[in-house]
């Protein structure tokens, strides 16, 4: 493991190319796989799966490689060879991806929003102890107040006396105030970690199913192509659902929101299996008008970068619509997976969040799993109803559903 393998066979040309570019840019190190690999806390046979094109690595691992070299020799690596690298490496994702790869990128989110539940749960624990502490020191000092409030009421004209022996009566109505405002901050404080944690838990749900959407087309689970479907049995998220048939009456549309055609024009591509109608749109308000135009929306595939109008300026105006509010939103961006971008990204209203370039593999995955909340919500409802007619709307079209699975 400590030699570089020779590249793969079968690789596509861009993948060969991709490959060969950072096989140079390791061999600029001088090191061997295993060592780079205890360097970087990494597995060697993954790194030598990268380096031999095998497999399409994250672009974190492309900068960390430029970071290191930099390091070696001296001095910094030039913009114009990360954005050449950058092409390399989204050309080499479209054009070799594979469901392993969806299910890392899969797995690395599941895993952040598996992290961010146990900690919000972590400090729920911490906070609702403090809380309970300071509710108990001021039911203390509650009773101490209501012991010298009852012996002034009795004795009255012992009152000067009683201030003599209670001198620090001032500092424990000033301490019990303090406490109080302290109890209503730490109260904000929890009902905000636990939003955080029940937001973390709906996304660790989501990225599980989205996990077995991916798995599935492998082991036998729902038509990838041919028209939506929902479970033939059990309602919503119950045990044994394995059993799928074809959904009646047409399927929800996706809205595509991108201020460049050509990405568009990709993202087309890539979801054309699924069977669903598209409406595109290249602006903020061409998607709000969209949406007036259009009904029965699964999901919207909102980039963030555009001008004017960015997606989270987009997603407010759509959330502040009664009709369009529960349509969840995929924010897609090429700012990166910083988590700073992604929390702005929850904030302003998104259900997921994808990184430029965009694994196809993925993008089916969330989109086909969108779809399938939308159905069932639809498929239930008119469950519940017990009555033909046509069937229940997904989120966003303007008549409410009879009940929310």
């Amino acid at each position: 493991m400590g030699e570089l393998r020779p590249l793969a066979d079968g690789l596509t040309a861009e993948g060969r190319e991709f490959a060969t570019a950072l096989r140079e840019i390791f061999t600029g190190l001088g090191v061997s796989v295993r060592r780079y690999a205890a360097r970087r806390y990494r597995d060697a046979g993954t790194i030598s799966r990268y380096l031999s094109g095998t497999r399409v690595p994250p672009w974190e691992f492309v900068f960390d490689l430029l970071t290191d070299l930099a390091e070696v020799r001296g001095s910094a690596v030039t913009p114009g060879t990360v954005e050449l690298l950058r092409d390399l490496h989204r050309a080499a994702v479209q054009t070799g991806s594979s469901a392993g790869h969806a299910v890392e990128v899969l797995q690395h989110q599941l895993a952040d929003a598996d992290r961010e539940a146990r900690t919000s749960s972590v400090q729920e624990d911490a906070l609702g102890e403090a809380l309970l502490d300071r509710r108990h020191r001021i039911a203390d000092l509650e009773v101490r107040l209501s012991q010298l409030e009852a012996a002034w009421a009795a004795e009255r004209a012992r009152a000067e006396r009683l201030e003599q022996a209670f001198p620090d009566l001032p500092g424990l109505m000033r301490e019990r105030d303090t406490l109080q405002r302290e109890v209503c901050r730490l109260t904000d404080e929890l009902e905000e970690v636990r939003r955080r944690g029940m937001l973390a838990e709906d996304r660790c749900q989501l990225l599980e199913r989205q996990l077995a959407a991916v798995e599935g087309q492998h082991v036998g689970g729902p038509p990838a192509t041919g028209g939506p479907y929902v479970p033939a049995q059990g309602p919503p998220g119950g045990d044994g659902v394995t059993a799928y048939a074809p959904v009646v009456g047409p399927p929800p549309k996706i809205l595509l929101v991108d201020d460049q055609v050509d990405n568009l024009l990709a993202i087309q591509a890539v979801l054309a299996t699924l069977g669903q109608e598209t409406v595109t749109a290249t602006s903020g308000r061409e998607a709000l008008k969209a949406l007036l135009d259009h009904d029965d929306f699964a999901v919207i595939l909102l980039d963030v970068q555009m001008p004017e109008m960015d997606g989270y300026e987009t997603a407010a105006q759509i959330k502040r619509r009664r009709r369009n509010r529960d349509i969840p939103i995929l924010f897609l961006t090429a700012m990166g997976a910083d988590p700073e971008h992604s929390s702005r990204g929850y904030a302003a209203g998104g259900a997921d969040y994808l990184s430029k370039p965009i694994d196809p593999w993925v993008l089916r995955a969330k989109v086909a799993i969108f779809t399938e909340i939308c159905l069932e919500r639809r498929h239930y409802a008119r469950h519940l109803a017990d009555g033909p007619g046509p069937p229940a709307p997904c989120p966003g079209h303007p008549e409410p559903s009879p009940t929310r699975p």
